[in-house]
């Protein structure tokens, strides 16, 4: 790193713990020089490389290549795990810029000719280079980087390119940007607390407390990011609810400076042009020609396979929803009814007598953030991977409110792991696992995992109480944390969770059946007042309630998978200019349209697809949820929460990210490949005709 890099806080070298950055030396005025230097120095490395007099060799193009760059690594590693969770309008604007730029310098490297040429060279030898497994995948994927970013195409082809993907860059961007700022423009005032009967008095509290950092007085009820809303499971005023889940399923679809549409209309159509600039039939093509499903017409059967079967049960359960109400159902009512209904299936279940009924909803007050993170998610942890988790009150994350663990693996340190769980303004929803520092033995790296939620931040003295939703996201956006933490690999562009996109939520829906794995839940289950362990009828009435999903929830699932491909199976000549109206229609063909039950994500506020890296991909959680069912069953078959168990699926999957074929090595462990049977039991689907 040069000197001039030495003085900008973002480049210079932290002194810190496994080079945690020093968020506090650090101001938004840095992260633009800090680029410019960061961007030259890795554009001059790289060109170094590709003018080499040196005949190609794996050492001195594809190795020095993953060693290239570690400024911009760093920049990128502080800027964007700042970006998403706390951002600010200087910060929008920054990324608004680097968004292009990035993009651009991309394409200075994957199109420079001469290196394309050394690594297309090793590429058709790579048979007689006596390449290890890792190694082999590292210069394979080297060169289909970069064809599919345009290298092999001529001149004129290569100009398309970089203006398609600058302006998706931006596009993208600015879907995001515009999402967050509709999401807090749509929070729903109340005026009097009796409208907000079914939330729970910290929620009240929050709802307040909402309203008055807003300067309002009332009462705020802000939207998470999914169509469904947790507070419209809780609602008892039928008007509330529907204000509430109005403002979700409305959210930039409306005739203002948030509305996605044209957006989304441009980002589909650049996406079909680059598809067929590089001979693809259709975006969708492109995209999964890297995944481990084969096809886009093997994903839309399994989604058609899954929607036939959902859909017979979601009639079912529609019917015994509105027979409960007794009356017609709107779509905010299902999710309330269908909250009620489940809570009354597990209050009555086998042998459980009338007088003992139990209220899952008392399972919140036994879910204490602190209890659930230390004696349940890293004790689970701890009893399969050999982890423990020291708090670093020392260390500092980039806002007050992020907790810093450093994280030992039988007694070694191998990396930190940060925790930012609470929800605020400057936060785009949902939640998720990103790394500041990725692992890399070539490089001496270790990781630096953060996991981020949207919990509602209690009131001081209070203590947060998770919902199962929450718990279960708790865990699954740990099992991300765990693929990034015990990652040991020689090459950074492997590490972890550098896997296809339709298998790296694998080891997370893994990590979500230890939630209520007796082992597991016996350990923070305690009320949080009292300190009284969870009753085990309690327990077990979780556990009959969440033994197969609702209908609904598949449905919605399937119904935004479903989306996803349809818009991106287009070809640029059939792009609607009505984003509503080629919804409908899409989700009509899909055979899940419904009023009852609308798309997880509709298009106008479809994060993953249109601000994320989850286009053509959405269909992956469900397609990772065939591999995590047999998963699932591998592991309660051979007893369960147990350290061999947890060593074994370490070593096949969690340790090895992309060095390995992933799906291969999962088969290896398992004996056979996976198979769909158990997702079907799991989810209580019949599949027509079987």
């Amino acid at each position: 790193m040069s000197g001039a890099a030495k003085l900008n806080p973002v480049l210079a070298p932290s002194d810190l713990p496994y080079g945690l950055p020093d968020f506090a030396s650090i101001s938004d005025d840095d992260f633009l020089p800090a680029y410019g230097t960061a961007l030259a120095e890795h554009l001059t490395e790289v060109e170094a490389i590709a003018a080499s007099a040196d005949a190609p060799t794996f050492g001195n193009t594809i190795a020095a290549l993953e060693a290239s760059g570690r400024a911009l690594a760093r920049a990128n590693g502080i800027f964007f795990n700042l970006e998403g969770p706390d951002t600010n309008p200087q910060r929008a604007e920054i990324a608004q810029e680097l968004a292009v730029r990035l993009t651009e310098h991309g394409n200075a490297i994957t199109m420079n000719p001469q290196l394309f040429a050394r690594i297309a060279d090793l590429y058709d030898r790579r048979a007689d280079l006596g390449l290890n497994e890792a190694q082999t995948r590292l210069l394979e994927q080297r060169y289909r980087d970069a064809v599919r970013a345009g290298a092999a195409l001529d001149d004129a082809g290569q100009a398309q390119m970089r203006e398609i993907s600058g302006r998706l860059a931006t596009l993208t961007t600015e879907f995001g940007q515009h999402l967050l700022d509709d999401t807090n423009a749509s929070a729903v005032h109340f005026d009097d607390a009796a409208a907000l009967d079914g939330l729970s008095p910290s929620e009240i509290a929050a709802a307040g407390r909402a309203a008055a950092d807003a300067g309002r007085d009332g009462y705020l009820i802000a939207l998470e990011l999914p169509t469904s809303q947790a507070s419209v499971a809780k609602l008892t005023d039928p008007a509330a609810r529907r204000r509430v889940f109005d403002a979700s399923i409305h959210r930039c679809a409306r005739d203002n400076e948030f509305d996605t549409r044209a957006v989304i209309v441009e980002i589909v159509t650049l996406r079909a042009r680059r598809a067929a600039l590089l001979g693809y039939a259709s975006h969708a093509e492109y995209v999964i020609a890297e995944a481990t499903a084969p096809t886009p017409d093997a994903v839309a059967a399994m989604l058609t396979e899954l929607a036939t079967a959902a859909t017979q049960a979601g009639k079912a359960e529609l019917a015994r929803l509105t027979e409960r109400a007794g009356h017609p159902l709107t779509a905010a009512d299902v999710t309330y009814y269908l909250a009620a209904d489940q809570r009354a299936q597990a209050a009555s279940g086998p042998g459980r007598a009338a007088a003992n009924a139990v209220d899952i909803t008392d399972f919140e007050n036994y879910c204490e953030l602190d209890a659930v993170l230390h004696d349940g998610v890293f004790a689970a942890a701890g009893t399969l991977y050999g982890l423990t988790f020291t708090a670093r009150d020392d260390l500092a994350g980039y806002h007050p409110d992020v907790r810093v663990w450093e994280v030992f693996r039988d007694g070694e340190g191998i990396g930190l792991f940060l925790g930012d769980f609470y929800a605020r303004p400057s936060k785009r929803g949902g939640a998720w696992m990103n790394n500041i520092v990725d692992q890399s033995a070539q490089l001496g790296t270790a990781p630096i995992v953060v996991n981020v939620l949207n919990l509602t931040k209690p009131e001081p003295g209070q203590h947060c109480l998770v919902s199962f939703d929450q718990l279960t996201t708790l865990f699954h956006e740990f099992g991300h944390a765990i693929h990034g933490l015990l990652s040991k690999v020689d090459y950074v562009s492997q590490s972890g969770t550098s896997v296809p996109r339709d298998f790296v939520e694998f080891p997370s829906q893994v990590n979500e059946m230890w939630a209520l794995h007796p082992d597991v839940v016996g350990g923070y289950a305690r009320h949080h007042e009292t300190g009284e362990q969870a009753p085990a009828a309690l327990i077990d009435a979780v556990r009959a309630s969440t033994a197969t999903e609702s209908a609904h929830s598949t449905l919605e699932y399937l119904a935004a998978a479903a989306l996803d491909l349809a818009w991106h199976r287009l070809a640029e000549d059939e792009i609607p200019t009505d984003v509503l109206a080629f919804e409908a229609q899409a989700l009509a063909d899909a055979g899940l349209a419904s009023d009852l039950i609308p798309p997880r994500y509709r298009s106008t506020y479809f994060n993953h697809v249109f601000g994320g890296g989850y286009s053509s991909a959405y269909y992956s959680y469900i397609w990772s949820e065939v591999l995590d069912a047999e998963t699932e069953q591998w592991f309660l078959t051979g007893g369960g929460l147990d350290r061999d168990l947890g060593r074994a699926f370490a070593d096949a999957v969690l340790e090895k990210g992309d060095s390995v074929d992933p799906v291969a090595a999962h088969a290896a462990m398992l004996g056979h490949a996976a198979q769909i049977t158990p997702l079907l039991a799991r989810r209580g689907l019949v599949v027509a005709g079987q």
